[in-house]
């Protein structure tokens, strides 16, 4: 037995220019066949396809399923131009077997230069049509509910109330400035490698005091493990700036890569002339090339250029970092 259905996913293709290659704009979850999906656009591509950022990546993900052996189904998808005409650029996805959490799709849907050139609407939208056909739906199988959202049975875990929490106790705390977090160490050790040798290594202990991080930064950092979110702008203080940029070395510090490219995406964001020069030494100190890159191509605008080597911030990176700095004069040709 089949099932199928037709999606419209629209993308802000304007808002989407300053993406890194692998950061992906999501639909909500699409039910077909019983089960959910989502459809995964990557502006700049896929970073593990080795895509510098001229393709736009499409995939499909199975959100989650209700047999381990994967469900199948086909995938096809076209861009409609701007007067509304379908566009095709790829062969129809081939019968799948999707396995839960998992994606598959184009790496190189379409060009962006040809997204560009016939697609991208006055407002600045591209919209993507996608058909979702999946086997085997319904049947004589049984009918079982979806599986849960992993993601936020474990997020629950912060907010228990204290009869629930005795029933799942935590066993590490960290103290940060004398204010304590505690915390599970399965679900830490399981999302960084730093966590997981300090806490299961020959010098675990249950009480870890952390040094040289604010108890707000290291709060959100734990937030983040549980959650997979980013705190909000109203979260960060006086200074949402210094915060994104603390919050960011406390994920280098923890490889948590992922956390790490969320917060370079913020700080990229919010680059100005005065601020692009600490953003190129955070970058560099913190080994962060996406971040890195975008700034220099910033410097080498030369409208922005004129404007920086006045600042009190270019001052500051030409004296406290003359290898970068020299790298920055060599890239923009001073």
């Amino acid at each position: 037995m089949w099932d199928s259905r037709f999606a419209q996913f629209n993308l802000d293709y304007a808002a989407s220019t300053n993406h890194f290659a692998g950061v992906a704009v999501s639909t909500g979850d699409i039910y077909v066949g019983g089960y959910p999906w989502r459809i995964n656009c990557y502006p700049r591509g896929r970073s593990r396809e080795g895509n510098v950022g001229d393709h736009v990546s499409l995939c499909l993900e199975l959100r989650s399923a209700r047999s381990t052996g994967g469900v199948k189904a086909v995938f096809d998808a076209f861009v409609l131009d701007r007067d509304g005409r379908p566009n095709w650029y790829t062969n129809r996805l081939p019968q799948v077997t999707f396995l839960p959490r998992r994606e598959s799709g184009w790496p190189r849907f379409v060009t962006r230069r040809d997204l560009e050139a016939r697609h991208v609407s006055e407002d600045g939208c591209v919209t993507f049509v996608c058909g979702i056909v999946v086997s085997g739906a319904g049947g004589d199988a049984i009918a079982v509910p979806p599986c849960s959202d992993v993601g936020s049975d474990v997020a629950r875990l912060l907010t228990m109330t204290e009869t629930d929490r005795a029933t799942v106790p935590t066993d590490v705390t960290f103290s940060v400035t004398g204010e304590a977090f505690p915390a599970h160490r399965l679900v830490l050790a399981a999302r960084s490698p730093v966590f997981r040798a300090e806490l299961f290594g020959p010098m675990s202990s249950s009480s870890i005091e952390v040094q040289d991080m604010e108890p707000e930064i290291f709060g959100f950092m734990r937030r983040f493990i549980y959650t997979d979110a980013l705190p909000g702008d109203d979260e960060l203080g006086s200074s949402p700036a210094d915060a994104m940029q603390h919050l960011f070395a406390a994920a280098d510090r923890y490889a948590l890569d992922r956390l790490k490219l969320m917060c370079a995406q913020k700080i990229w964001e919010n680059v100005t002339v005065d601020n692009v020069a600490s953003a190129l030494a955070l970058a560099d100190t913190y080994n962060c090339p996406e971040l890195k890159s975008r700034c220099m191509d910033y410097f080498a605008v030369d409208a922005n250029l004129k404007k920086v080597i006045f600042t009190d911030g270019f001052t500051w990176l030409v004296q406290k970092f003359p290898s970068l700095a020299a790298e920055l004069k060599e890239r923009v040709g001073m």
